[in-house]
């Protein structure tokens, strides 16, 4: 328990009054609790997993969208890279709208937009089934 002590300093008056003396205390401090371990399950990490690989496959998706609503050059490396890595994940989806490959003038991939909504719905179905709360033996019937 610390203690701080403060004087306060007599005004001038007419009238001489003795210095006042105050002592304020501070409450200790409340002990620290440890916190509980985190039980770290192989399903919270199989979780991340799931969205990491989503995050990645949808970044590269977007980066497609965007080189190709700005006509990037193919011929270009990095625009060559991401349409020739991306171009498996959205090819199942060339058939729902007129596909025609024209690389190099500006186009707006719709099918690529349908790529990213099903694989993030695709993830997350996955990462809910992975938490899925399975009984416990002590609870079975």
């Amino acid at each position: 328990m610390s203690a701080r002590v403060i004087e306060e300093t007599p005004q001038p008056t007419t009238q001489t009054a003795p210095a006042q003396r105050v002592v304020e205390t501070e409450p200790a401090a409340a002990p620290a609790v440890a916190a509980a371990p985190v039980r770290s399950d192989g399903r919270a990490t199989a979780v991340r997993v799931v969205w990491f690989i989503a995050g990645v496959l949808l970044v590269l998706l977007a980066f497609r969208f965007v080189l190709a609503l700005i006509g990037a050059n193919p011929a270009n490396g990095f625009a060559n890279f991401i349409y020739s890595t991306s171009h498996p994940f959205v090819a199942p989806f060339f058939s729902l709208f007129s596909y025609r490959l024209q690389y190099g003038v500006t186009r707006f991939e719709v099918f690529t937009l349908v790529a990213m909504a099903v694989y993030s719905v695709v993830a997350f179905g996955i990462a809910r089934l992975l938490v899925i709360d399975r009984p416990s033996d002590a609870t079975r019937v």
